[in-house]
């Protein structure tokens, strides 16, 4: 591996390690750019699967307390989002996965476009336990399908004014579960070969070092502030998504 694909690998892995820390969720959107130019799409995919596992137990470990909160809350997203991944994959080739991600890309532009510039932020209280299933399910067949897991959970969680870390107590476990589903799926694809190991234990410690500067930062954030961050989040995750679909 020349020094230039390895200079970019330690760039991906310190902005996806920085926003895992910081958000719980968003980590292959700031990570891919970077892989992309030194490995090819299957080997970064699979690298920014391992990586966001691997730095998301930290996350894990930040609020551990607050998963004890409410498990049944989070078995209702993450047990129906691993039933949905092996769905999404199965689909791959009935749905044109570019047109999905820009319908996609389009509803968290409006969503994080909207509420950006509002005063306000919204307020979802009552308890839904059927929806937040389907929330769970839908984003893990769109994780199998597009790699777009973390999309609804970030719409969806700002929408609710819980604590950031009884927030994040929901995203970070749901997406340390369908991305370790996934990760298991591309190692029994092959994908994990030579090349793709050295890679990741090259990110690795980048990776490890900037999630938690990003911890650093989350701790120090306020409720709100961190609900705005998740909005202007899926702003941002919209039109990365929209970007790369219509290029």
């Amino acid at each position: 591996m020349s020094g230039q694909a390895a200079i970019f690998i330690l760039l991906g892995a310190c902005a996806g390690g920085f926003v895992n820390g910081l958000a719980g969720t968003g980590t292959a959107l700031f990570a891919l750019g970077f892989f992309l130019v030194a490995l090819d799409p299957v080997s970064a995919v699979a690298v920014v699967s391992l990586m966001s596992v691997v730095t998301g137990l930290q996350g894990l470990w930040e609020v551990r307390s607050a998963l004890k909160v409410d498990v049944p809350r989070l078995a209702r997203f993450t047990v129906p989002g691993l039933v949905g991944v092996p769905v999404g994959i199965s689909l791959l080739g009935a749905i044109d996965a570019d047109m999905l991600k820009l319908l996609v890309a389009a509803l968290l532009i409006l969503y994080g476009g909207f509420f950006s510039f509002r005063a306000d932020l919204p307020k979802f209280e009552r308890r839904t336990p059927l929806l937040d299933s389907a929330i769970g399910l839908v984003s893990g067949v769109l994780g199998g399908m597009a790699s777009l897991s973390g999309a609804l959970p970030t719409i969806w969680c700002s929408m609710r004014p819980w604590p950031k870390r009884e927030t994040r107590a929901v995203l970070q476990p749901f997406n340390v579960t369908v991305l370790s589903a996934t990760t298991a799926m591309l190692w029994w694809r092959g994908a994990y070969d030579g090349p793709t190991i050295t890679a990741f234990l090259i990110a690795l410690p980048a990776a490890m070092l900037a999630a938690q500067i990003g911890l650093l930062v989350f701790r120090r954030l306020r409720d709100d502030t961190f609900r705005r961050l998740l909005i202007g989040l899926a702003l941002f995750l919209g039109v990365g998504i929209a970007l790369r679909a219509a290029v």
